[in-house]
């Protein structure tokens, strides 16, 4: 519109000057002329808005939000009407405890009070993303900030709502997951009831307060104590039954060797001793001992 102001303001020149000195006069047409030329223009222009990729452009005239929606690419429009462009695209809100992280420079994790009284610090991460045939209501319920007075209250609120039904060690543990359920639920259906879409609800991180966090590491720290010892025994018992099987086989051995090993048997196996000394190389002296006696061997080395 300053093209427009601009065009005017040579148009009001032009009337002035036809109305002063003849040397002035001489150029009120071509002030009047450049004037309009320039009105034309300026409304030609602020008639075309050029929405981009990923954006909508919601109209308003006067305080009057238009309900048709301008879609991507270029759109003509009331050159007096302004265009509040919303994002379409996914986008994400943090709150982490983190300065450099969240939304909100500084501290920005939300504290809750747990089921047992303890204050648990949460780092979340919201995706959510707005529906576009909302997206008029949006701008005149609530304006193009939904994100300050929509996201993060809801947020934050509901998150210290479902707290109270978890005790600490179990939003740390065992029912995070449960807790992220629930809490994405209770958010949607807000988000929903507002024209926005809960795409994704991401707990980075839950603290503990250090008291909570030694007491968790002594339980962990004991019960890997009890399965080392668990596991020692198990070993220890296995051992112990290897020995047994052992010094069964040895003695069932040993049964059955002194079963088999008859007098004729040992006559046998003394006779192929002496066959085998006798064809040894080796200088030696056997003497044949009386029956049931093993021979005497001699030798010269």
């Amino acid at each position: 519109m300053f093209v427009v102001i601009i065009g005017l303001c040579l148009i009001a020149a032009g009337f002035y000057a036809s109305k002063t000195s003849y040397q002035l006069a001489r150029y009120a047409n071509i002030l009047k002329f450049a004037g309009a030329f320039v009105v034309v223009l300026g409304l030609a222009a602020a008639s075309v808005r050029q929405i981009d990729a990923g954006t909508i452009g919601v109209q308003s005239l006067f305080g009057k939000v238009n309900p048709k929606i301008l879609d991507n690419g270029l759109n003509f429009v009331n050159p007096l009407a302004e265009v509040a462009v919303f994002d379409t695209k996914v986008q994400n809100y943090t709150m982490s405890a983190v300065a450099t992280e969240g939304e909100v420079k500084g501290d920005d994790a939300i504290r809750v009070l747990s089921a047992d009284g303890l204050e648990v610090v949460i780092d979340l991460t919201v995706l959510y993303k707005i529906l576009p045939e909302k997206a008029p209501s949006i701008y005149k319920g609530i304006g193009t900030d939904y994100k300050d007075k929509i996201v993060r209250p809801v947020t934050r609120t509901r998150i210290r709502d479902n707290a109270v039904y978890y005790d600490a060690v179990a939003l740390y543990s065992k029912r995070r997951e449960e807790f992220q359920n629930r809490i994405y639920q209770s958010i949607d259906k807000d988000f929903k009831s507002r024209g926005l879409v809960l795409e994704q609800l991401l707990i980075r991180n839950i603290n503990l307060p250090e008291s909570v966090k030694k007491t968790i590491e002594s339980k962990i720290n004991a019960e890997q104590e009890a399965q080392k010892m668990e596991f020692v025994l198990q070993k220890e018992k296995q051992e112990a039954e290897r020995k047994r099987v052992e010094a069964r086989g040895i003695a069932d051995y040993q049964t059955i060797i002194s079963l088999s090993l008859t007098d004729k048997q040992l006559q046998y196996e003394n006779i192929k001793a002496q066959k085998e000394l006798a064809a040894s190389p080796n200088a030696k002296i056997v003497i044949i001992p009386a029956k049931g006696n093993m021979p005497l061997l001699l030798s010269d080395k």
